[in-house]
């Protein structure tokens, strides 16, 4: 059988270039088309998942970025997304390891460099879409549409919708995702060299791990396998697509610990639509419309959610002629699949619907452009400390989409650190009302609760918060502050207690702790406490200071100097430390020693409470005894 290109490559005014200059071409269009980002700052989603994530942090366990997700919460709890993406913080935590640091132009180069990667493996998958898998006697691949492939592939390579994914660096899930999706069909496809009839079990479950990759990177890498289903005439190849797939199904369903994540109205206005209806019409708006943007890509956002794209709620809204739209060309190109009488055209028909489908299937389809935009601004100036123009971008964020709880959380927490209590508690209470198992907003409701001096409420709202986040060492540190000001000593030292079982490196409750019971008295309990503290936070300063003054009043004087040294030695800035060290000194009868510290002390805060009292009376002593030596 002569094997030839089909027709309609013959006639795309392009050169037939080699392989290598093809793919050359192509990396080269990429790469001018986003170079410009390589100078880009970490922007929006980049301060959760990437500034603001500890397991980046080369101090942070290896292990951790496997029980966490993409925003470095635990996966067991409430407030986690379950967004399970290891693979793609590992790469994160290599730039800042490589970097030595927070330093964006890594990250920016590596997303591009993936682009161009990915660019130029979609000549080998156009080639399959457009002219279908063709091996020739030898079991080599043929490409039959190097021109429809080739200019698909610069297309793909410009095509301004990948703007989010390559110029954003969260963007990197999608970018691994793609690159191992492309590897797992490709390897797939490999499987038949062959011939239809004779496959490679060994590729196919090449196919599979590089799909179990690609979920690692982002969740709708496991689409791949549709693919394979679908093109699949084989039973063996069926179920053992089938069962991997299974299994990867199921492997994720337990990481997630094996409940769905909990979306809100504000996530996802289409699925909290009034009718099974109106959430069908949304949901085909959505395809229609970034079907649209696949031609069309005037109308681009970083972030699609929080009610970017207005719902469809009645008939009379004339968008809903897009999503019939939509179904009537697909409808159209289904026909002239299946009853065109050239082979040709039939054959890319159907691959171009199959690769249209699943673009549909994995869009990320959600919702108030305007007050997104407004809250991501204003979190970005709140996380670089401008909080009076976040206020501003948040207000108007809530202005825009009334219901948007976490505008509403992160003014409140602004309005808190502002002492502007009233107004932050309304709002507070508005995100909880709206979004009741919202934990945070609970806890920095008690929070606020607390300082208006309504104690009461405030510890039901911090109780609130820990039933819908059973995990919550942050709000059990909260609580036992709250009881430490009620003089329930004993419940404050068990709520600080829950927050260092909960999080042993939790330094302010381990504080807390040794504080409390130091003013109480129990200063063998104190020291106890504090041991144990240091022992999982062997560089806390504040934690050794409190020691020594515990083990200062028990008369251990050489155990307690040590632990001041050894404060100053990590933060030799201190007033504080230095004056009770001279305390120390002062009591030991190093008289001298005493003198240096009060000196350092009050150099660095003459304000010093005490400090100046003590020193003048270690100077009327000293002047005693150089009278009395005299």
């Amino acid at each position: 059988m002569v094997l030839s290109e089909p027709y309609w490559d013959h006639h795309i005014p392009l050169p037939k270039l080699g392989p290598l200059h093809s793919r050359l071409v192509t990396a080269f269009v990429a790469l001018i088309c986003f170079i410009n980002s390589y100078n880009g700052d970490f922007v929006f989603d980049d301060s959760e998942a990437i500034i603001n994530n500890k397991d980046l942090n080369p101090d942070t366990p290896l292990s951790n970025i496997w029980k966490n997700d993409f925003w470095g919460s635990n996966l067991s709890s409430n407030s986690s997304h379950k967004s399970y993406r290891p693979l793609t913080v590992l790469t994160f935590r290599i730039n800042y390891l490589l970097a030595g640091g927070l330093h964006p132009i890594g990250f920016h180069m590596l997303n591009v460099a993936l682009h161009c990667v990915i660019s130029v493996l979609m000549i080998d998958v156009f080639a399959i879409l457009i002219g279908g898998l063709v091996h020739d006697g030898r079991g080599v691949k043929l490409n039959l549409s190097p021109k429809a492939s080739f200019l698909a592939a610069l297309f793909f390579a410009a095509h301004p919708v990948h703007t989010e994914s390559v110029a954003g660096i969260v963007g990197r899930a999608d970018l691994l995702c793609a690159l191992f999706f492309q590897l797992s069909f490709l390897v797939y496809c490999k499987a038949f060299q062959g011939g239809d009839k004779k496959f490679s079990v060994l590729w196919i479950f090449s196919s599979i791990l590089l799909c179990a990759v690609a979920m690692l990177c982002k969740e709708q890498g496991i689409t791949v396998l549709i693919g394979g289903l679908v093109s699949s005439g084989l039973l063996m190849r069926l179920v053992l697509l089938f069962l991997g797939g299974s299994f990867l199904l199921y492997a994720r369903w337990r990481i997630m610990g094996t409940g769905p994540p909990s979306f809100t109205e504000v996530d996802n206005p289409a699925s909290f639509a009034e009718n099974v209806i109106l959430r069908i019409v949304n949901y085909n708006y959505y395809y229609s419309l970034n079907a649209w943007l696949l031609l069309c890509p005037w109308w681009l956002c970083f972030d699609w959610s929080m009610g970017c794209v207005p719902l469809i709620k009645s008939a009379t809204d004339w968008r809903i002629v897009w999503p019939l739209l939509l179904w009537c060309c697909l409808m159209g190109l289904v026909y002239q699949a299946l009853c065109s009488q050239d082979s040709n055209k039939r054959s890319l028909l159907i691959n171009t619907l199959n690769a249209l489908s699943k673009t549909l299937n994995i869009s990320s389809l959600t919702f108030s452009f305007l007050a997104q935009v407004h809250y991501n601004v204003g979190k970005n100036l709140a996380d670089r400390g401008n909080q009076s123009a976040a206020v501003k971008y948040y207000r108007e964020a809530v202005r825009l989409h009334p219901k948007y709880v976490h505008a509403m959380n992160n003014l409140g927490n602004i309005l808190k650190e502002r002492n502007e209590l009233e107004e932050a508690e309304e709002l507070l209470s508005s995100a909880v009302h709206i979004q009741p198992d919202f934990a945070a907003a609970w806890m920095n409701l008690g929070i606020v609760q607390n300082s208006l001096k309504k104690f009461d409420k405030a510890e039901q709202s911090y109780w609130n918060a820990i039933k819908f986040r059973k995990k919550y060492p942050d709000c059990y540190y909260n609580l036992g502050r709250l009881y430490a000001d009620l003089n329930r000593s004993i419940d404050a030292l068990n709520a600080w207690r829950n927050a260092t079982m909960l999080k042993p490196d939790h330094s302010l409750a381990w504080n807390n702790m040794v504080i409390l019971l130091d003013n109480t008295g129990n200063l063998a309990q104190a020291e106890l406490i504090g041991k144990e503290a240091l022992k999982i936070l062997p560089k806390d300063h504040t934690i050794m200071f409190s020691l020594a003054n515990v083990l200062g009043k028990q008369e251990k004087y050489k155990e307690s100097e040590g632990f001041f040294l050894n404060a100053l030695k990590i933060n030799p800035n201190v007033a504080s430390c230095h004056g009770n060290l001279a305390v120390l000194y002062h009591r030991w009868g190093k008289l001298d020693l005493a003198k240096r510290h009060y000196e350092l002390s009050l150099r660095l805060d003459p304000n010093a409470p005490g400090t100046k009292e003590n020193y003048n009376m270690l100077k009327r002593k000293l002047e005693q005894r150089q009278r009395t030596v005299g």
